[in-house]
């Protein structure tokens, strides 16, 4: 039943939203909606349109507090726009559009990232603050006055439930999908914390995304990138069967970095989904930057193994993603990709321009990877101080239990 919840409430929210123009009290009624489901379901069975009968019901709360809180007038003008609908047999077009406006809302160029990321996780994700919270490795109250915030700039931008004019949609749908890989990459490996990830995250990201894809009109050409996301997130979660082990009884799990992956625990669904989709994406035309990350991660997924990986192709990929997507972490993976290509002492002159990156100083992945590369360059205690020196600024423990080992060895 849960999972029909969840699957219902954001296409519900998106409606109210749509029919009455406040955000704030169309969630509240529809979380009213969420209890009453909650305990009438289990006594009188699941609806067969769960979405409309959630929709009648908060329709019915919100209209309840409309009469109790407003005069007279403008209550008569919000009943003639709450007038009732036969939602369960509202068009496929319609739920579409509704999803990807709320989409559009909840990441209002107003809102910072991680306001745009909180509330898209409430509005969209459906998640208690609680879940929020837990998710993204910061305290409740924090998460609780993102949303609140977020709801009153929007507010005050005036911001209204519809989609935007056909020139603004792609770089507003861009900003839904930088919320997305960022809820994603925070779910792959935890910025800090014990735990390497946070898999109900990734999961949430991966649900989503499929959700954005299914509202984004296909026929558009910026649809392509949406795919391109999705595949890059399917083909990185294929790997997480294999990115974690236990040594010994009752020991943490240690992290087993790509070359040393079982690869035949990788999931196989995945990756052919994942790869097929990312062929139709660049087959439309000029590929995007999560299509080229898409691209690199295919092209691990398919090889044996590192040594068979074509390392040729990941380097021309990331020459295409530096000049269309350009970024600190796009310059790291390519240096790792100029090691195996060109040899460790070109990468190392490489990685000295691009340690110099404002966005990279003091970060701990500049350290491991120029401990990588030193070792794979024979010059094992600069590889060691490297690894010591990346141990001590990383955030992630199983990440930390990870460098120290390296450099031990």
């Amino acid at each position: 039943m849960e999972s029909i919840l969840r699957s219902a409430a954001p296409s519900a929210l998106a409606v109210l939203v749509r029919r009455t123009g406040d955000f704030d009290a169309s969630e509240d009624a529809l979380q009213e909606a969420l209890i009453a489901a909650a305990t009438q379901w289990p006594r009188d069975g699941v609806p067969e349109h769960p979405r409309a009968w959630l929709v009648a019901v908060a329709q019915r709360r919100h209209v309840d507090a409309v009469r109790n809180e407003i005069a007279r007038r403008r209550r008569e003008e919000r009943d003639a726009v709450l007038a009732p609908v036969d939602e369960g047999r509202a068009p496929a077009a319609s739920a579409r559009d509704d999803t990807l406006a709320l989409f559009v809302l909840c990441c209002h160029p107003a809102l910072s990232r991680p306001s745009q990321l909180a509330l898209t996780l409430r509005a969209v994700g459906g998640l208690t603050t609680g879940k929020i919270a837990r998710g993204l490795l910061v305290p409740e109250a924090t998460v609780a006055q993102r949303i609140s915030r977020a709801k009153q700039r929007i507010r005050a931008a005036g911001a209204r439930f519809r989609l935007p004019e056909a020139p603004e949609l792609p770089g507003r749908t861009a900003a839904v999908r930088q919320v997305l890989h960022l809820m994603f990459t925070e779910g792959h490996t935890a910025s800090a914390g014990d735990a390497l990830a946070r898999p109900d995250l990734t999961a949430e990201a991966i649900r989503l995304t499929r959700l954005l894809r299914a509202a984004t009109p296909a026929e558009v050409p910026w649809s392509a990138e949406t795919d391109g996301l999705l595949a890059l997130m399917l083909l990185t979660e294929a790997r997480r069967p294999a990115r974690l082990r236990v040594t010994s009884p009752g020991g943490p799990p240690e992290l087993v970095p790509l070359d040393e992956q079982d690869r035949t625990l990788w999931r196989r669904d995945l990756i052919d989904e994942g790869v097929g989709m990312v062929e139709r994406a660049l087959a439309t035309g000029e590929p995007g930057p999560f299509q080229l990350q898409a691209a690199i991660a295919a092209v691990h997924a398919e090889a044996p193994s590192t040594a068979e990986t074509d390392w040729v192709e990941v380097l021309g990929l990331y020459d295409l993603l530096r000049v269309v997507g350009p970024g600190p972490m796009v310059e790291l993976g390519r240096v790792v990709a100029v090691a195996m290509v060109h040899g460790p002492e070109r990468a190392l002159d490489d990685l000295a321009v691009v340690a110099l990156e404002p966005a990279l100083a003091g970060h701990f992945r500049v350290h491991a990877v120029r401990g990588h590369l030193l070792a794979l360059a024979g010059r094992s205690d600069e590889a060691r101080a490297e690894f010591a020196v990346a141990a001590s600024i990383a955030l992630n423990a199983t990440e930390r239990r990870y460098l120290q080992a390296k450099a031990r060895a």
